[in-house]
């Protein structure tokens, strides 16, 4: 017995046909269909999907953030058919559930043609990140950048392209990369930028990391360094005074080495250079201002313009002689008068003087103290030629070691004054030009050689000690300061051999004057020629006193002769007789 058709098939075939074609179109659970909201209600979203009846969504699901609806009548929205309810076969749709099934059904598409999915990281997990690409994706550590990062916490929030490594629908499991997508990028931005790599040409990159000797620069999928003495025509003592990571610059090619992907840039070099016109701007002689960017041990730099600087060396700080550490006369960001010494173009250097800003004293000193002049003067040093005696703040004269004394031999400077002692001193020279003053302490008084001729006549028997024994014969002082010359050949009239045979330093000596020469500050002395003249008195002496006794013997024998006359003939007899005893 066959079973009756539905009432609905009996009208013929048309209608047969009608409900077959039905059946083959109604929906299924798990269907994703395009549906158009007929009506919103308090709590849910009608939604026809051309079927026998309408279906209903919860109108939470199309609720944004702050609670807004986002749909409105007539809207056609995407919705996820899960089945019928009850005997009222009410239909039940979702329109979360349809945008979901709609993600994954890109991602995987994504998956299988290995194309980039956009996302953004929410956190950390264990080894990674956590990715919303539509649905949870894991990150994995080793896959967030193009080299190791370190610190993953400054990706959080980022939004960017990933690519899809595994993907589980079934398990919700997929697990994507970041550094794909960026070698990718990168690979195709290199062979863009390598088109068009050359030295010379002018290009825009990324700051990609700062160092203390320059700065990486990502031209486009290769980097270059700019390298500090590049960034600017000034003085720069960081990179990041210039640049901070992920700035834009612009950048030139200096070098480009193919063969081992290396680049050189410079950023300097697309602005004028200033020192092409230095020597018109600064040319010797003339005051400026500056300021100090750096102090060393040997100078000051001085800032002229951005990129122009000149050394103030610590010479041309100060007149003064004295050893001053420029950090006393001037710190970095004063700002100071200068003038410029001399420019040397090709080695890119200004020769700066602070000092000559100033009146120059030594211009002044010879009006105050001409030569001549009396100075008194506290001793600043002490050398082994001589004393620094400081006349005026800051300027210091030489007392030579021989202008020390007329007479005093002195072996060392400090046995006439110690450092610190007031000496008084005559002026003998002032050089302006080398800053140099030359006192003498000896020009106070005369100089005794100067009427030596006077106090130490030729042939002058005079006393002295001996002060010193040469090879060639003794020196003997006369007073202080004052020495004579005994020759070897003037010691003794017989030869002596040595010296030190016959004196030693100390023994009292006699002899003459046999030489004086004032010019030579020389006095020559004779033992030989004092026992010569002692000789010679002797002699002479002797002859007068022979000739005194030889007078005296004739007179007593004429004295006789006139006693005997007197008695034998009287006393004009007698007289007659002596008067010709006086005749013979």
């Amino acid at each position: 017995m066959e079973k009756a058709l539905p009432d609905k098939l009996s009208g013929g075939d048309n209608e047969f046909e009608s409900l077959i074609e039905e059946s083959l179109t109604a929906p299924r659970p798990g269907d994703v269909l395009v549906g158009k909201v007929l009506l919103v209600t308090r709590d849910s979203v009608i939604v026809d999907i051309n079927y026998k009846c309408e279906g209903r969504v919860p109108l939470v699901e199309f609720l944004d953030a702050e609670g807004n609806v986002t749909v409105k009548e007539g809207d056609e929205v995407d919705v996820f058919f899960e089945g019928t309810e009850g005997e009222s076969g009410t239909v039940m749709l979702s329109h979360a559930k349809a945008e979901k099934f709609k993600v994954w059904r890109e991602l995987e598409r994504a998956f299988q043609t290995e194309t980039p999915v956009e996302g953004i990281i929410l956190g950390k997990v264990k080894g990674g990140l956590k990715v919303d690409i539509g649905v949870p994706a894991f990150l994995p550590g080793s896959h967030v950048d193009v080299r190791p990062a370190r610190n993953l916490d400054r990706y959080i929030g980022q939004r960017g392209r990933f690519q899809i490594l595994k993907f589980n629908r079934a398990r919700g499991n997929v697990v994507v990369s970041r550094r794909s997508v960026l070698e990718h990028e990168r690979a195709e931005l290199k062979e863009q930028t390598l088109r068009v790599l050359e030295e010379g040409v002018i290009l825009e990159g990324t700051v990609k990391n700062i160092t203390d000797y320059g700065a990486f620069i990502d031209l486009g999928g290769i980097d270059g360094l700019l390298h500090i003495t590049d960034m600017s025509w000034g003085r720069i003592q960081h990179p990041s005074e210039v640049l901070k990571v992920g700035d834009k610059v612009k950048v030139v090619v200096l070098k480009y080495d193919q063969s081992r992907e290396r680049v050189s840039l410079g950023m300097k070099q697309i602005m004028p250079d200033p020192w092409t016109k230095v020597a018109d701007n600064y040319p010797p002689g003339a005051r400026i201002k500056g300021k100090v960017v750096s102090v060393t041990d040997y100078g000051a730099f001085v800032e002229l313009e951005k990129g122009v600087e000149g050394l103030i060396h610590v010479s041309e700080m100060t007149w003064s002689k004295r050893t001053v550490h420029p950090s006393k006369l001037v710190n970095p960001g004063d700002e100071v008068e200068v003038q410029v010494l001399g420019v040397d173009e090709a080695n890119r250097r200004i020769s700066l003087g602070l000092k000559q800003t100033e009146p120059n004293p030594w211009q002044a000193l010879a009006q105050v103290h001409p030569v001549g002049s009396r100075v008194k003067g506290k001793v600043k040093s002490i050398t082994d030629f001589g004393i620094f005696v400081e006349i005026e703040p800051g300027i210091d004269g030489l007392v030579h070691i021989s202008d020390l004394s007329w007479t005093k031999k002195v072996r060392h400077p400090s046995e006439v004054a110690k450092k610190g002692d007031e000496i008084e001193a005559v002026v003998l020279g002032i050089d302006v030009e080398n800053e140099r003053v030359s006192l003498g302490v000896k020009q106070l008084g005369s100089d005794p050689w100067d009427t030596i001729a006077e106090r130490y006549p030729l042939n002058t028997r005079v006393k002295g000690k001996v002060s010193s024994i040469a090879d060639f014969g003794v020196f003997v002082e006369l007073e202080e300061g004052i020495e004579g010359l005994i020759h070897i050949s003037q010691l003794s009239s017989e030869r002596v051999d040595k010296p030190s045979s016959l004196f030693k330093v100390g023994d009292e000596v006699e002899a003459l004057v046999v030489q004086v020469e004032p010019k030579e500050r020389r006095i020559g002395l004779s033992i030989k020629a004092l026992k010569q003249h002692e000789e010679r008195e002797e002699m002479q002496a002797y002859l007068r006193r022979e000739r005194e006794a030889a007078r005296f013997s004739m007179e007593d024998i004429l004295n006789e002769e006139l006693r005997l006359d007197r008695d034998e003939n009287g006393g004009e007899r007698g007289a007659s007789r002596a008067g010709r005893g006086r005749d013979r």
